[in-house]
């Protein structure tokens, strides 16, 4: 049975756009840890396209605990003859029974604000442990390039006079909360990453994720976008517990899935980039872009209170590292990015 692909029109794009690193790609051994998560999910489908169009002969080898769920979500892919899974936790990761792997997409983390808060300690453990765990295993193959999703949470609180993040701002304090310990955990596996690269086990590429908007983006979660995008479907209102103040900036999952292909490739050992949109917009703008976009009939429920004095939480992107070195550029705005959320959604 033939299942229709409703990712198929992004998904021509990201072959348009990221024509030479997937035509790389698609003849090479690539292995994805955390494949059923959002950007896992993005990566393999735009892989799997891009094989498929280009009559590629490389395979694809996924590490997930729930493989079932992921065919489920993606049945189109369920008889697909390049892609194989590995089950398992990252902590206890078994590669001996793998054909040495070109190229690792490293995303088995979870970006649970659950999970964080209410179990900090597994919350580290996963990312630690399975980063270490990794690395352990891989270091059984021939060097093989990785590109490891870290996190703009790296940088800590964006401080007030500073627009944008770049990759080489430093001056972030080490948070003690015991409820850090996501973005501890990411800086922990950062230098995991780059000792990796200097002893020759990898090399390794850091990608800082930031925030996304697209299909697969989970509804019921601690995402904004997400819920927003919930809110929108069942007709409004679209409700924003803060004050709408917050800064942030959003990218087209597509536009991610190209630029995690050019940075596997192309970005350099030991380097990081930041990944996202350096368009940024308060929340209070979002909410009403995504209500106008979904009908007119949807409104907006802001219900937060600002507080005079209090500083504007902001979390922006600079992108100027990836499009001078790499030359990668958004190409989808934010209108029609939550244009074409919603219509996944509805279809």
């Amino acid at each position: 049975m033939i299942v229709e692909n409703r990712l198929a029109d992004d998904l021509n794009e990201i072959l348009e756009r990221s024509d030479k690193p997937l035509r790389t790609l698609v003849n090479s051994h690539v292995l994805v840890t955390g494949g059923t998560g959002f950007v896992g999910t993005w990566f393999i489908e735009a892989l799997l396209w891009a094989r498929s169009n280009f009559r590629g002969i490389g395979r694809v080898s996924v590490v997930s605990r729930d493989p079932a769920k992921f065919l489920t979500h993606n049945p189109h892919l369920v008889e697909h003859a390049a892609l194989r899974f590995v089950v398992g936790d990252i902590r206890a990761l078994d590669l001996s029974a793998l054909p040495d792997p070109d190229f690792v997409l490293h995303t088995a983390t979870a970006a649970s604000a659950a999970l964080n808060d209410g179990d900090p300690d597994e919350m580290l453990d996963v990312i630690v442990g399975g980063q270490n765990r990794l690395f352990g295993e891989i270091a059984r193959f021939a060097r093989p390039r990785v590109l490891f999703t870290s996190s703009g949470a790296v940088y800590g609180p964006q401080p007030e006079g500073l627009s944008h993040f770049p990759e080489d701002y430093l001056s972030a304090q080490l948070d003690r909360d015991e409820k850090s310990a996501y973005h501890e955990g990411k800086r922990a596996a950062e230098m995991i990453c780059l000792d990796a690269t200097s002893s020759g086990v990898a090399d390794v590429v850091l990608a800082r994720l930031f925030a996304f908007v697209g299909p697969h983006l989970p509804t019921d979660t601690h995402f904004a976008m997400g819920n927003f995008i919930r809110d929108a479907m069942r007709g409004g209102p679209i409700v924003l517990n803060g004050d709408g103040t917050t800064v942030r900036s959003y990218q087209y999952a597509s536009d991610m899935t190209s630029w995690l292909m050019a940075l596997l490739v192309d970005g350099a050992p030991g380097r990081a980039y930041n990944v996202g949109s350096d368009q940024a917009m308060n929340m209070r703008e979002i909410a009403t872009s995504v209500a106008r976009v979904a009908g007119p009939d949807v409104k907006v429920d802001i219900r937060g209170t600002q507080q005079p004095g209090q500083p504007v939480d902001r979390y922006v992107p600079s992108v100027e590292r990836v499009t001078n070195e790499l030359g990668l550029k958004n190409s989808i705005d934010f209108d029609d990015a939550v244009r074409r959320t919603l219509n996944w959604h509805r279809a």
